[in-house]
């Protein structure tokens, strides 16, 4: 069964990273196969939360972009360097393939062979030379093997087409050689005489005993071929070792974590028709053709905690969505085709998820029970914030009983482990949660920090405003940062300088300044947010 991925936001927090566990963990005991993963960095409050419950980190997600190893290149056309030439045009006709990648026996790409080597070789290649092994030669000529001393032959060719006299007087053989000859027991006798490395019997011939026995002595190998001799020297280039042809040593190649719109922009450059496709340990894995590109597999993804494009993970837009799960407003993501979503005006993602627990039936373990209660208690503030609904305050507390722990105890030592700012930089404060949002053709980062250590930002105020103002003029319009005092139950705002008077009109307060204390601010997505987007598309 293909491998669903789930996973919250950019930023990861305690309710997102939750979410994708105790959803995969949900998805499974239904009988899918999926994996939690993270698309950044956890903070300490969910380390915290999956020390305290022996949970494993969810690994992390780079991006959803189709790879090549996602995409349905021919892994038979992969061929022994020793293979015959015959056995790799038989691949090629098998495969319909224009092209073959030549390996060696640990698969290490030796190079490119195409229909158009094939065929200059049989069209003009050497006729008179052959390196190739004994079983290759008996598989071509369909002959079997009467003598064998030796397991490849290099060397070169003569057929015995003339007179006895002729071929005594003017062909000097050596052991170099290789004779094709028919029922004539003269010049069986003088290619062993001359102890030639192999001589091919053509026509089926049985060879005499004193010639075998003295083939014997002179170690010379014999093949025995129901072909006659011209069929049997046509045929013999085509035994050659595929690699005496090969032209192309160092072809192109695609490696299979390689994305394909980096490889439809290299096929564009080079023109090429196949490229072999390699994977981190260098082994060549098959072919891929340029008229295969647009056969590939998407990957399978359900979101939880967002449902935006730029909240979610590189490449998106590239993947299948099968389900998002969310209690945020609905954002920009579209789908092709209808998929399972979930929203509520809930506190928390996993509000939802437990929910969908008691509507499939499905057993809730302690430590699964503690991460939705631990994201429930994050996100609503230990169910101060306003977010909190009648709904969390309920689930809350059916969690902690099956996760045997006390609410108001485990939340302070929740907090108390995620909130401290001591010792980290502004920019690291300020860029740890930030949310994007749109309006007006204008975009907006507002970051939300928690604490109960605001005297320590207080004393370096300059520069966490320069912060805010170095991303409002780099990929931001308008930077807000609110610093939510747990204990005082309130935030106080900050601002890029540039937009004071649009801050202003956000809150309705021309003595509004930098560092504004406001007592009940406690949800950036409630609170904040709709008064953001209200003022900028005015």
């Amino acid at each position: 069964m293909e491998k669903t991925f789930i996973f919250g936001h950019q930023k990861p927090d305690t309710d997102s990273v939750c979410a994708s566990i105790c959803l995969s963990y949900l998805k499974n005991e239904l009988g899918f196969n999926t994996t939690p993963k993270v698309l950044g960095h956890i903070n300490n409050e969910t380390k915290f939360v999956l020390n305290y419950f022996d949970v494993r980190e969810p690994e992390y997600l780079n991006d959803v972009k189709i790879q090549i190893r996602n995409m349905k290149y021919n892994k038979n056309c992969v061929i022994l360097e020793n293979a015959s030439i015959l056995e790799t045009f038989n691949l090629m006709q098998n495969e319909e393939a224009s092209g073959v990648c030549i390996v060696d026996e640990n698969r290490k790409l030796k190079g490119l062979v195409t229909l158009k080597e094939l065929a200059i070789q049989l069209i003009k290649g050497n006729r008179n030379k052959l390196r190739t092994s004994i079983l290759n030669l008996v598989k071509v000529l369909e002959g079997e093997i009467v003598l064998k001393f030796t397991d490849e032959i290099d060397g070169n060719i003569f057929a015995a087409t003339y007179k006895s006299k002729t071929i005594f007087e003017t062909v000097k053989l050596t052991k170099d050689d290789i004779m094709i000859v028919g029922d004539r027991y003269k010049i069986l006798d003088y290619s062993i005489d001359s102890k030639v490395q192999l001589i091919i019997v053509t026509g089926g011939y049985e060879i005499d005993e004193d010639l075998i026995r003295k083939a014997t002595n002179n170690k010379v190998s014999i093949i025995k071929t129901n072909f006659d001799t011209y069929h049997t020297s046509n045929n013999l280039i085509l035994a050659n070792y595929i690699k005496t042809i090969i032209t192309d040593f160092n072809p192109i190649t695609i490696n299979t974590l390689d994305y394909r719109t980096d490889f439809l922009e290299l096929s564009e450059k080079f023109g090429h028709t196949n490229y072999p496709v390699i994977n981190k340990k260098n082994k060549c894995l098959g072919l891929l053709k340029i008229t295969d590109i647009n056969q590939f597999e998407k990957l399978h993804v359900i979101l939880v905690d967002h449902n935006g494009f730029s909240q979610s993970v590189d490449g998106i837009d590239e993947a299948i969505i099968d389900e998002i799960i969310d209690h945020h407003n609905l954002a920009n993501i579209v789908t092709p085709t209808p998929i399972n979503f979930r929203s509520m005006p809930v506190g928390s993602t996993c509000t939802i998820i437990y929910h969908m627990f008691l509507e499939n039936h499905i057993f809730i373990p302690k430590h699964i029970a503690g991460l939705m209660l631990s994201a429930i208690l994050s996100d609503t503030l230990l169910l101060k914030s306003v977010t909190a609904t009648d709904i969390d305050k309920s689930v809350t507390r059916e969690l902690a009983s099956i996760a045997e722990v006390d609410i108001n105890k485990y939340g302070h030592e929740m907090v108390k482990a995620g909130f401290s700012i001591k010792d980290k930089k502004a920019e690291d404060l300020i860029e740890d949660d930030i949310k994007t949002f749109r309006a007006s053709e204008k975009i907006v980062g507002i970051s939300q920090i928690f604490t109960m250590d605001y005297d320590d930002i207080a004393e370096n105020m300059d520069s966490f405003i320069d912060k805010i103002d170095d991303l409002a003029n780099g990929k931001f319009n308008i930077v807000i940062t609110l610093i939510t005092d747990i204990e005082k139950n309130g935030s106080y705002v900050f601002y890029d300088r540039k937009s004071e008077s649009i801050i202003k009109d956000i809150f309705n307060n021309e003595e509004f300044h930098e560092g504004y204390y406001v007592q009940d601010l406690l949800s950036r997505k409630k609170q904040l947010v709709p008064n953001v987007m209200d003022v900028l598309e005015k």
